[in-house]
Formats: C-alpha cells, structure tokens, sequence
C-alpha cells in the first residue's frame, strides 16, 4: 500500500460526481460503469453524451478506451468502482499501449462490492488501484488528495499527455439516482449525442421495454 493512498482523504462519490459533471463544457463523453457510478451520473443530471452501463462489471473504461480512439478530439471520461475494474485489471494495460491522450480514467474506491452484501474487494486490503495502473504503464495515475486536487486533476489539458487514471477513496453513501434499464435506449441516445447512429436498421429498432411504454401512451 502507497504512502499517497494512505493519505488521501476519503471523499463522497455523488459530491465529486457533481463536481465533476459541473465542468463538463465540451460535451465531453461521460461512461459510467454499474451500480454506484451510474446513479451518481444520473442524478448529477442527463447529457446527452452519458452513457451508463446497465449489467456487466468492468466495461465501462473498454466502452471508454474505444470512444477515445474513434473520436480523439472529444475528451472522453469513465467512471468506474474497484470491484469493477478488478474484473478486468486487463484493459489497463490495452489502454497504456494505445496512449489516448483525451482519456481519463476516474476509479471509486471504497473498498467493497456495496451493491451485492459490502463484501470487501481486494483494494480494502493490499490492492493499490494507481500502483497496478502505474505498473501495466500508465505514466499519469494518482490517488486524489482532497476535493481541490479532484477539481485541479480534472482541468488537464490533451497536450500534457494521458491517458490519466485517477482513484479517489470514498465512503460508503448509496448513489441516489436510477437510470433508465433499456440497453438500446441508453445506446441510440449516446450515440446521437456523440454526433452518431446506429446503422438504419438497428436505429429503426426498439427494444422490449421501449415497445411495451408505447403500447401503454397509446391505450391512454
């Protein structure tokens, strides 16, 4: 365990979420992977260039890693908890070999899996999130010190290089919001805010949940 990561004070995701989501000027592209991350994105406020990822643990710094190198103008942000970025330590390293520049990593650590019982994750013993990024070759990965460091972190500019992994100690407060479970739904409106679509036929294509609210508006 770091010395940095001892000291760092232990925050509150939602607070930070807010902040961070506040800065946001660029429509810059925002994913979140599931459970706490992507309530907290929600009920920051919806942008169009959210996406939240609504079943698998670990995807959303992949999802991330591929918006960055298709749009490598855009600033690109993905928000994950440790439980979920342990399931997949893999893509760290894909992502310190393909160097983008436009993308942040933001790592929630609390220390367990608070959506399933607050089992402890391998990060509330030994397990150091910036020491392993640092290690799969990250040359910019920091523990956030305090609220101020989170806001001077998150101003970076492309030209002082990345890609950036921050992990931020925070507690154990629920995230507040629920975005909405329809896959498809969640795609379409991401990808049309990304300046996107779907192909035709996929675009034309509405999932089971989206089909059965219209049903509904059409028998009221």
């Amino acid at each position: 365990m770091t010395r940095d990561r001892i000291s760092a004070a232990t925050l509150n995701r939602t607070a930070l979420t807010r902040r961070l989501v506040e800065r946001l000027k660029h429509e810059e592209a925002v994913i979140a992977g599931i459970g706490n991350a992507n309530f907290d994105l929600i009920a920051a406020g919806h942008r169009a260039q959210n996406f939240y990822m609504p079943g698998s643990m670990g995807l959303a710094c992949p999802i991330a890693l591929g918006v960055a190198l298709a749009q490598p103008k855009r600033g690109v942000i993905a928000l994950e908890g440790d439980g979920s970025i342990l399931m997949m330590l893999g893509c760290l390293a894909t992502i310190a070999n393909a160097r983008p520049a436009n993308l942040t990593i933001i790592i929630w650590d609390n220390g367990i899996y608070q959506i399933t019982g607050e089992q402890p994750t391998a990060t509330g013993g030994l397990t150091d999130i910036v020491a392993l990024a640092r290690g799969a070759g990250f040359s910019r990965s920091e523990w956030i010190r305090d609220e101020a460091h989170f806001d001077a972190l998150i101003e970076r500019r492309f030209e002082e290089g990345g890609p950036l992994l921050l992990a931020a100690k925070v507690d154990h407060q629920p995230g507040k919001g629920r975005p909405v479970r329809d896959p498809p739904l969640i795609r379409r409106r991401f990808m049309e805010g990304l300046g996107t679509s779907p192909s035709e036929g996929q675009n034309n294509s509405l999932s089971p949940t989206t089909n059965r609210m219209r049903h509904r508006k059409c028998r009221k």
